[in-house]
């Protein structure tokens, strides 16, 4: 850039920089859906369709963003997770979240043709599909642990709600208000017994997908990995030289891994225990 007496004004400039040492979650969430949906006429209490976009979308993100290691998602939000030795933009905040939201509706929205047939759903404002974003950091794998436990309850909370009320509204012929009020302080299994007892729905047997969530990630079983070269990193390289040379080495290998989908428990130890890559330095 070139100098001049206007370039003073890039000392107003904040750039947050995130803790280094600490696993980095942005999370995305759909802004305004319920009037998306509405439009679009989405199908209750889930639509198949809109679940796959957001996973599509979600999965171009981590071929876009090898830094990324995971993402969980449920409804219409993503959380996207970095592994604590990342060093994408220097950790600046505002750059690592834009890159996330952006990329991420930019792909929802070039991937919906894909999933809603344009000549009966074509995408129009208002609204057009936009998210918004935050940036959060845990300092243990414990704590990630739990952040993405959280969300994956919070989406059995509002699978089993969404599943009763709309069962009663679409089948048992009330109205949201009334289904709403029916509902008002019920509990798991008061829910499970009104599907089960009204409508004959047993709620486990629900598509996985509606259930727990999508999980993504990169499964390096469909690599063909080499044996390390020890002859590459001789006594005289440096522990920096070293460190950026294994970064670039993942960053390339994550690049060629193949991005799976899966509906999956991972609130119990099973998962991580069969994916130790995911996170190796846990």
């Amino acid at each position: 850039m070139a100098n001049s007496k206007y370039e003073y004004v890039k000392s107003f400039e904040h750039h947050a920089t995130l803790l280094p040492n600490t696993y980095l979650v942005v999370r995305i969430d759909g802004r305004g859906f319920h009037h998306l949906s509405t439009k679009h006429a989405f199908e209750k209490p889930n639509d198949r369709h809109a679940l796959d976009l957001m996973n599509a979308a979600a999965v171009a993100v981590l071929r876009e963003i090898p830094e990324i290691c995971l993402a969980y998602g449920l409804s219409d939000e993503f959380s996207f997770v970095f592994d604590r030795s990342c060093e994408l933009f220097d950790r600046r905040e505002s750059k690592i979240l834009t890159t996330v939201v952006s990329t991420f509706t930019a792909y929802y929205t070039y991937l919906w043709p894909s999933h809603f047939p344009p000549a009966s759903s074509p995408l129009s404002p208002p609204p057009m599909p936009t998210f918004d974003g935050r940036a959060v950091q845990y300092p243990s794998f414990r704590n990630l642990r739990d952040y993405l436990s959280w969300r994956q309850v919070d989406c059995h909370i509002n699978n089993l709600y969404n599943t009763t009320f709309w069962a009663l509204v679409q089948k048992g012929g009330m109205g949201t208000m009334e289904a709403e009020e029916l509902l008002k302080g019920t509990l798991a299994a008061d829910k499970n017994e009104i599907l089960f007892s009204r409508f004959g729905i047993n709620y486990n047997n629900e598509p996985e997908q509606s259930r727990k969530g999508s999980v993504v990630y990169r499964d390096y079983g469909a690599i063909t990995t080499k044996a390390p070269d020890k002859s590459i990193a001789g006594p005289q390289e440096s522990e920096v030289a070293k460190t950026e040379g294994k970064r670039e080495k993942e960053k390339k290998r994550r690049g060629k891994a193949e991005v799976t989908v899966q509906f999956t428990d991972i609130i119990r130890d099973e998962f991580w225990d069969a994916r130790p890559w995911l996170f190796p330095d846990r």
